[in-house]
């Protein structure tokens, strides 16, 4: 590996200070900064952001690809949670991750799935054991705990869950928190053994976390978008906090990353120390990541800026080779072999029929920008002592079927989807990732259902008889093409779900979530209606005849 020298303005983030310097790396590492001061220069060179938690799976990416597209933002590592492929394929998803995320320069932290399946409420691909989370300590390096999303397990104290948190405290490695609406002595409780939190939807919320000992990490998805509602905790309580994605889509990764939580906080007079310090330095001291902070010795993972305000990248570094430069990716692709698990048969019209069996329906409320959910109860729209959805006020139907076994779809309502015509279907939905879908009519939910089955593994819009699919063969959440391509596609299929009506901002997004049984309140698995906040299932009618 050759040496090199970068010049600019260094920003030294552990003491706070700016001067006109030059890096020189020799072997993929930092062997000098020299302080040049009668030099003068236009940009800035500091260390790279660093994403705390993201499922990599959401980008519809594998790893070495989302790499090539986030290191054109300035991002040279992540702290990601393979949760998604494991709950289809178990520790040999795991593995396919960490095995393509070798062949780049970029940074992925992976940590060891706590929650396969989520819950026992829903059909997943496959499970995580205790013994197999040691087997990823001991033999992968793997080297904390991924989100702990059984809260009601934490706080009785389940064996299983237990377990899997000792284990992890026994190697003295992080464990990660998932615990929307947590308060007071529950957040106490909870924070004994869990050492961050991503789901914090109030400031009240997130300030209660912190008084328990928790760290936050302000997240701002694809879907899910908390930073208006904390950053006012970038100043106050700056070493506490670490900047996250958690879930983004393909076409907003090619859009930005960390970087623009970096350019809204210093927009809104946060000081821009305080800033970098949680966009870059947080992440790796709490996780121990080994990437660089721009020190002697340090590995070279560091990028150069036109400024501290619009902090627009013009070189990436990962282990001293130029990733990106000026909005370009520069990494090499990798040739990808699918894995993927699909054992379900096409289904039938009649399979999406709901017999009317009352009056008054439960009803998804779907939120956007959010992965909470309301309930609401509404009269049914019966036609023929069948429900029909209801496109004038926007209740619509929404099934989730099982991808791993054959068996009958899920139904159930849902609003705030908008479509006035067709449907929409992904085998991406958290978290055991059947396919969910949302339409007007039995005839296109059919159609876009059996697009994504054909596909083993897709996002589909259905119209009339017609139906678009982006295929997604890596364990129905990842495709094998050039990333760019893929922003533009699933871009493509996006905007085909709003001219059907949709008003949400990422319709494909908050799909996703609607089987999400972990976040309240009312969400839809392949076992039935199912209440987060009561944590047990309910019935589709409210009423009886």
């Amino acid at each position: 590996m050759l040496s090199f020298s970068v010049s600019g303005n260094i920003v030294d983030i552990f003491h706070k200070t700016i001067f006109p310097g030059t890096v020189l790396v020799e072997q993929g590492r930092i062997r000098s900064i020299l302080h040049k001061e009668d030099r003068h220069y236009d940009n800035y060179v500091l260390p790279g952001f660093v994403d705390a938690h993201i499922h990599i799976e959401s980008s519809m990416l594998v790893p070495s690809e989302f790499a090539r597209l986030a290191t054109v933002h300035g991002t040279v590592a992540t702290v990601s949670d393979p949760h998604e492929i494991a709950n289809v394929l178990g520790i040999s998803g795991v593995r396919f991750m960490l095995a393509n995320a070798a062949q780049t320069p970029f940074k992925i932290a992976f940590g060891a799935p706590s929650c396969v399946p989520a819950t026992h409420f829903e059909t997943a691909g496959a499970a995580l054991s205790a013994i197999e989370i040691c087997q990823l300590f001991e033999q992968d390096g793997i080297s904390y705990l991924s989100e702990m999303m059984n809260v009601p397990g934490v706080l009785a104290q389940a064996q299983e869950v237990m377990e899997k948190i000792r284990i992890a405290r026994k190697f003295g490695f992080p464990i990660d928190g998932h615990a929307p609406g947590l308060r007071g002595e529950e957040a106490n409780k909870y924070a004994a053994n869990i050492s961050t939190d991503h789901e914090c939807f109030t400031l009240e919320e997130a300030l209660d976390k912190l008084a328990a000992g928790m760290k936050i990490i302000i997240r701002e998805g694809s879907a899910a978008k908390n930073f208006e509602a904390l950053h006012l905790l970038i100043d106050s309580h700056t070493d506490r906090c670490m900047f996250c994605s958690d879930d983004r889509h393909p076409n907003d990764l090619v859009r930005g990353h960390i970087n623009d939580l970096v350019r809204r906080s210093v927009a809104l007079g946060h000081d821009v120390m305080n800033v970098l310090q949680i966009a870059c330095v947080n992440p790796v001291l709490h996780y121990k990541l080994n990437v660089g902070l721009l020190r002697i010795g340090d590995p070279a993972d560091f990028i150069v800026v036109n400024n501290l305000r619009e902090f627009k990248v013009q070189q990436t570094y990962c282990q001293g080779i130029l990733a990106a430069k000026s909005g370009t990716a520069l990494l090499p692709r990798v040739v990808v072999e699918p894995v993927n698990y699909f054992a379900t048969s096409q289904k039938k019209v009649e399979d999406f029929r709901l017999p009317a069996c009352g009056l008054t329906v439960r009803v998804i409320e779907a939120i956007d920008g959010q992965l909470m959910t309301k309930e609401s109860h509404v009269p049914a729209l019966i036609k023929d002592d069948e429900i029909s959805s209801d496109v004038e006020n926007d209740i619509l139907k929404i099934a989730v079927v099982n991808r791993y076994v054959d068996a009958l779809p899920a139904v159930a309502l849902i609003r705030n989807f908008n479509l006035q015509r067709g449907a929409i279907a992904s085998s991406v939905a958290h978290d055991s990732h059947n396919i969910i879908a949302v339409g007007t009519s039995d005839e296109e939910l059919c159609l876009a259902v059996n697009a994504v089955i054909r596909a083993q593994g897709g996002i589909a819009v259905a119209e009339g008889k017609s139906v678009e699919v982006l295929q997604l063969p890596v364990a129905g959440l990842m495709s094998v093409e050039d990333g760019y391509q893929v922003a533009t596609q699933y871009s493509h299929l996006d905007t085909y779900a709003k001219h059907l009506g949709s008003l949400l901002s990422a319709p494909f997004m908050t799909l996703s979530f609607m089987a999400l049984l972990v976040i309240p309140d009312l969400k839809l698995s392949d076992k039935g209606l199912f209440s987060g906040k009561e944590f047990h299932f309910v019935p589709l009618w409210s009423d009886r005849k």
